[in-house]
This record gives C-alpha cells, sequence and structure tokens, in this order.
C-alpha cells in the first residue's frame, strides 16, 4: 500500500530525523524547503486537474443518480485536495505544529497512539484513496467481465485480504512512530521517525502486496479485452462495444504505467546513496512526491470521469440506442444501466 511522499514517510527521511543532531542546522532546512516546492507542485497538479474538470465533474457526476462510482469518485477528489491541503500545512516553515504535537501527547496517554497528528492523518489517507481506487478498479473489472459473479467475488477477497494486511502492517510502523516539532533558525518543522528497524521491511511488504495487486488488475484487463477483440464481428455494435474496451484499457494502462513509475522510486529508496540530504536524493524524493500525488488523486477519479465521458458523447451522437448496459459504468437520468461508474 504506497503512501504519498513527504519528509516523513520515507524510511530515509526518517533517518534524517534521528540523526538530526549530527547534521547541521542549514542542510536539514533546507531540505525541508526544497522539498515543499515539490509539494506544491504536485498539490498544483491536483487543484489544476480539478479547475479543468470541474464542468465534467458537475454534467457526469454531480447530475447523475447517485451510485457507487459516484460515492467513490467524489471520495477520492475532494480526500486528494484535503490531503494536499494539510500537506502543505504542515510543511509551511512559519506555521507552528505545537498544536497538533501537545494532540499527539494526549493521544499517547489516552489510547498508546503517538506520534505527530498531520503525518499519521496523512498516512490513513493514503490508505483510504487506495482503499477506494482498488473498489474503483474492481467494479470495471467486473463489468469488463460480463458481471461474473465468480470473478467479482474473487476480487473482493483478494483485494481485501491485500488491504487488511497492508492496514495492519502501516499500523505497526505508525504506532512506534515519534513525532516531534524542530525549530530549526526561526523556522518550524515536523520531524516523525521510527526507531524500529524493522519498519523498513514492513513497508516494503506493502509495497509488495501492493504491486502483486495492481500487476493482479491488469493481466486481468488485458486478458478479457484480448479475448473480446477476437472474437468480436466487424459490425456497428462489435466496435461499439470495442471502443468501449479501449477507453477502460487505454485508463487502465496509464493508471498502470503511473503505478509502476512510482513503484520503482519506492525501490530506489532501498540504496544507501540517497540516505542523505544530498541535491540528488530531494529532486530524488521530490519526482516520486509528484507522481504518486498525480496517479492517486488525479489518475484515480479519471478512472470514472473518462468513462462516464465517453458514454455521454456516445448517447449524444447515437440515436439507435446500442445496448451497451453489460459493459455500462454510468447511470443517465432517464437511463438506468445499474452498473457503476
Amino acid at each position: 500500500m504506497r503512501l504519498p511522499s513527504s519528509p516523513l514517510t520515507h524510511a530515509s527521511d526518517l533517518h534524517h530525523s534521528s540523526n538530526m543532531t549530527t547534521v547541521s542546522n542549514a542542510p536539514l532546512i533546507n531540505f525541508n524547503i526544497n522539498f515543499s516546492y515539490y509539494i506544491v507542485a504536485s498539490s498544483a497538479a491536483v487543484i489544476y486537474d480539478w479547475a479543468l474538470t470541474i464542468e465534467q465533474e458537475f454534467e457526469l457526476v454531480w447530475r447523475y443518480h447517485w451510485s457507487l462510482m459516484t460515492v467513490l469518485y467524489i471520495s477520492v477528489r475532494y480526500v486528494g485536495i484535503a490531503y494536499i491541503v494539510i500537506n502543505m500545512l504542515q510543511l509551511l516553515p512559519t506555521v507552528s505544529m505545537t498544536d497538533e504535537v501537545r494532540v499527539s501527547e494526549i493521544l499517547d496517554k489516552l489510547v498508546g497512539f503517538s506520534g505527530n497528528v498531520m503525518y499519521l492523518t496523512l498516512n490513513w489517507m493514503g490508505v483510504l484513496t487506495n482503499a477506494m481506487l482498488g473498489a474503483i478498479m474492481i467494479t470495471r473489472l467486473y463489468a469488463m467481465y460480463q458481471r461474473s459473479r465468480n470473478m467479482l467475488i474473487f476480487l473482493i477477497v483478494f483485494f481485501t485480504t491485500v488491504t487488511i494486511a497492508c492496514g495492519v502492517m502501516i499500523g505497526m510502523v505508525n504506532k512506534h512512530t515519534v513525532g516531534g516539532e524542530l525549530i530549526l533558525s526561526g523556522t518550524y518543522m515536523c520531524s516523525c521517525y521510527d526507531p524500529e528497524a524493522d519498519a523498513l521491511i514492513l513497508l516494503f511488504m506493502t509495497w509488495v502486496l501492493s504491486t502483486v495487486w495492481e500487476v493482479l488488475a491488469l493481466c486481468l484487463a488485458v486478458w478479457i479485452v484480448v479475448k473480446h477483440f477476437r472474437g468480436l464481428p466487424r459490425s456497428r455494435m462489435g466496435w461499439a462495444v470495442g471502443d468501449c474496451f479501449t477507453v477502460l484499457m487505454r485508463t487502465h494502462v496509464v493508471y498502470f504505467a503511473s503505478f509502476a513509475a512510482v513503484s520503482c522510486f519506492d525501490l530506489g529508496y532501498l540504496s544507501p546513496q540517497l540516505d542523505s540530504l544530498a541535491v540528488g536524493p530531494q529532486i530524488y524524493g521530490g519526482i516520486r512526491q509528484i507522481l504518486s500525488v498525480v496517479q492517486l488523486f488525479v489518475l484515480g477519479p479519471r478512472l470514472i470521469l473518462s468513462v462516464r465521458q465517453y458514454y455521454a458523447k456516445d448517447m449524444d451522437n447515437s440515436e439507435a440506442g446500442v445496448d451497451l448496459i453489460p459493459m455500462s459504468f454510468q447511470e443517465r437520468k432517464h437511463v438506468s444501466t445499474g452498473g457503476g461508474v
């Protein structure tokens, strides 16, 4: 289960915080400030995409009958906006996080839950977003496999197992995370680190499980697309369904490519050369931050929006009313498809 990165969520950055007494203040301050630029860039990408699609969102989401996909779209989109706001607040060098640290100390006394509140909130928002994206992917595959009950049960059981396992491991990492606030040269920064060496192993295991799920979803999508294209007659009906599969496959491949890129960056953090405050690791972590946020909060909502846009265009251009119910991901005002997106 991958999480959008910040200076507090990488294993290498955890080492930075735990060894901060051995380095001068200037490199640590510069690292935090420079990384904040990437945070702003990733936040701008989410806001820019939302501004570009707000009209389509109103027409294709808010004006339609509400369904599971409607709820998932709105949740992913606006959890993403909330995420970037919180992420920027925790990195502002002029804002003190004393109140957040005090709250975490109270929680530690009440329920034994320590760590920086903002850090933990961001982590669990990432977990929640990954779970919702998994639900979107299951719905897409369910429709692509002609509403196969066996496929639906298999996908739900597999993904639920992966999600629970990843959630437990992330919870174990968060439980031992120590949070606090640093005031260096008049600037404020949150500092969280995990004193347990097993944290890196747990994070790597979540990476493996999430990768297995994404690869499985891609293979299932490719298999059914190839099977349908080989068996479809070259008729208007056939090409209409074929076009639908093309839209589904294209958005899936783009999403998976972004996931693969982020996963490669995550794997690169195993290299000890990235365990420093040098410029190279800053750029590396910054690019990973942008890719991760774009994958979750830009490409994620577009998994739904692109399909609804296709069907809206198809409905407007066709008066014949081609029967696309088995592949439908939408609910029109006057046409109920019983589907999802």
